[in-house]
């Protein structure tokens, strides 16, 4: 293979010092124009490209940011709605384009949080280095050994591994309860949200009768049901101990309780859903059996992704501000990177209440 050209062919080509090329790629302010565009003439010919691993080596820095999302679709691929079955390559990852496939699998919010931490990254100049796997403590340690500071949503990883982590660089934990765990944490009012969304349905659509759909298996989750049964329990209404439907949509055999609940005509009036995405898989379902939302059934989200605005109908929702999640994620990360040991930390971000079609609401987009 052809030598790959170095700083040392750009400086002699162009009549400079290693410095002054290094100067005009990394501080271009402290190079005089003419000289500047003598350097640039000299690595376009060459075609000289300025290794971020070279400074990496010479500064103790990659110059790079992580994001790092857990992936049901590598985890555990999911087939059809209701099946357990894994691709014929149990190797392979699910394809999420596959129609065997439930894009539901995959947490769309991520998307938008990822939005808002590209966006900061390309602001500053920095560099962003993108990731998903199984959560094993092997795939987020070597994400963590190439970047300067590493940001991930929740997953199965356990606790130990990412404080191991923390020690060498900074963390930023999405969606995950603070804890004296030495991480950074930005996460959203939940409680308060879905307090407040319990309280547009009792007082303004006058329902009494409302059930939560959604598995404890996140923080977030667990936070959004005491939210629902502090609510109920202000408004003087009945306060259950479990939701309604435990569903876990990563899981077959969902939304078994809803099936035989619509299947004898016993549905509260309201279906308060643990995130978006379980709300507009309710709304599949009610709508493949011919109920009505919500003029049988209120239903509800919480998150506030694209997907429920093109609804039908449009999902009500507890809006998190994701994309202000993401940059924050990111100037935490920028402000302790080189400081790994600084005190960590601890955002909570307020969320809204989003009122469209489907809990009775004049639809809005």
């Amino acid at each position: 293979m052809p030598r790959r050209p170095t700083v040392y062919d750009v400086a002699e080509r162009a009549g400079v010092s290693i410095a002054t090329v290094s100067f005009t790629f990394r501080q271009p302010e402290r190079v005089r124009e003419a000289t500047r565009a003598a350097v640039l003439v000299a690595a376009r010919d060459l075609g000289y490209v300025p290794s971020a691993s070279a400074r990496g080596l010479a500064h103790g820095r990659t110059g790079a940011l992580g994001l790092y999302s857990f992936d049901l679709l590598l985890a555990a691929p999911q087939r059809g709605s209701d099946a357990a079955t894994a691709p014929a390559d149990p190797a392979a990852p699910a394809d999420p384009a596959d129609d065997d496939v439930d894009p539901r699998a995959f947490p769309l919010y991520v998307d938008e949080v990822q939005r808002g931490f590209e966006i900061e990254c390309w602001q500053r100049g920095q560099a962003l280095l993108l990731s998903s796997g199984t959560g094993s403590g092997a795939s987020v340690t070597d994400v963590a050994g190439r970047v300067d500071g590493l940001a991930l949503f929740p997953g199965p990883t356990h606790v130990e591994t990412l404080e191991q982590v923390a020690r060498r660089i900074p963390v930023v934990a999405f969606s995950m309860p603070p804890v004296a765990d030495g991480l950074h944490h930005v996460t959203v009012d939940n409680r308060a949200g879905m307090r407040e969304l319990v309280e547009h349905l009792a007082r303004d659509h006058d329902v009494r009768d409302l059930g939560f759909v959604g598995r404890l298996t996140t923080p977030d989750y667990a936070e959004r049901f005491a939210g629902f049964q502090d609510a109920l329990g202000a408004l003087g209404l009945p306060v259950p101990a479990d939701p309604l439907d435990p569903t876990d949509l990563a899981e077959p055999g969902r939304f078994s309780v809803l099936a035989d609940l619509v299947a004898t005509d016993r549905l509260p009036r309201a279906l308060v859903c643990a995130s978006d995405q379980l709300a507009l898989a309710v709304l599949d379902l009610l709508t493949a059996r011919g109920v009505p939302v919500p003029e049988r059934v209120a239903v509800t989200g919480f998150d506030g992704i694209l997907a429920g605005r093109l609804a039908t109908p449009t999902l009500t929702t507890v809006r998190q501000p994701m994309a202000a999640m993401g940059r924050l994620a990111v100037q935490v990360l920028v402000r302790h990177a080189g400081a790994p040991a600084s005190p960590p930390e601890s955002h909570r971000l307020d969320v809204r209440v989003v009122r469209r079609a489907s809990c009775g609401c004049p639809p809005t987009r």
